[in-house]
């Protein structure tokens, strides 16, 4: 049984065959795009478990495309980038992106970092309903609603909710994050949980509940916490 499909959006036909190579042999099903300009309608069409995105594209750049789909779905992103300074990499994280990979790369990372993502968008321990004050998940439905209102997450958002909500009240690391969510650790990513905790907190606002739901410790981490009862 495939273990899912994956979209490469890769101009470098090279690259793009040997990552194709590694993910069949890993029991992926795989398509590959060359150019930017028919990847949105290939995922509105019929949505990929997993793209793998290529930033520098002849015709349209990665990152806008990681914009466009986010616009209407959710998909798991990883961009591929031979641009390694931190605001690129920050970047591509703001707008949506789930991972990043640099080139040049090890193409068994690549597929080792596409398998983390999958496994923290489809969690062993689906099914379960957490509820801190008016924040519900409901984790077999993959949903959230704050005041019976859905919010649209990206996955690393939904992964950070779900991790905080497991515990509330309980202050969470930036390296607890990390740890949990990528089951890895690398260099830069725990300045990107700053933002996305920024993105989930702005969508959670989006419906006033009257009060502060996730609380920074400064100097420490983040917290989700129920209201207090006067």
């Amino acid at each position: 049984m495939k273990k899912g499909n994956i979209l490469i959006v890769e101009d470098d036909e090279r690259i793009a065959e040997v990552l194709k190579s590694y993910f069949e042999n890993a029991d992926f099903n795989v398509f590959v795009l060359n150019t930017g300009n028919t990847v949105i309608d290939y995922v509105q069409a019929g949505p990929p478990d997993l793209v793998l995105l290529d930033i520098m594209l002849p015709d349209k750049d990665g990152m806008t495309i990681c914009r466009e789909i986010r616009s209407f779905s959710d998909v798991p992103i990883i961009m591929v980038t031979a641009m390694v300074e931190d605001i690129d990499r920050l970047l591509g994280l703001e707008i949506g992106a789930d991972d990043y990979i640099c080139k040049p790369f090890i193409p068994r990372e690549v597929v080792a970092r596409a398998k983390a993502v999958l496994r923290r968008v489809h969690p062993e321990h689906e099914g379960k309903r957490l509820a801190v004050g008016p924040v519900i998940m409901d984790e077999k439905r993959h949903r959230v609603t704050v005041e019976g209102s859905d919010i649209k997450l990206t996955p690393i958002e939904y992964q950070l909710l779900r991790i905080m909500m497991s515990a509330p009240d309980r202050v969470f690391t930036r390296n607890d994050f990390i740890s949990r969510i990528q089951g890895y650790n690398y260099d830069g990513y725990d300045r990107t949980i700053d933002n996305h905790i920024k993105n989930l907190r702005k969508k959670i606002d989006e419906h006033p509940v009257g009060h502060e739901m996730i609380h920074t410790v400064f100097g420490v981490g983040y917290k989700i916490s129920p209201p207090q009862v006067e």
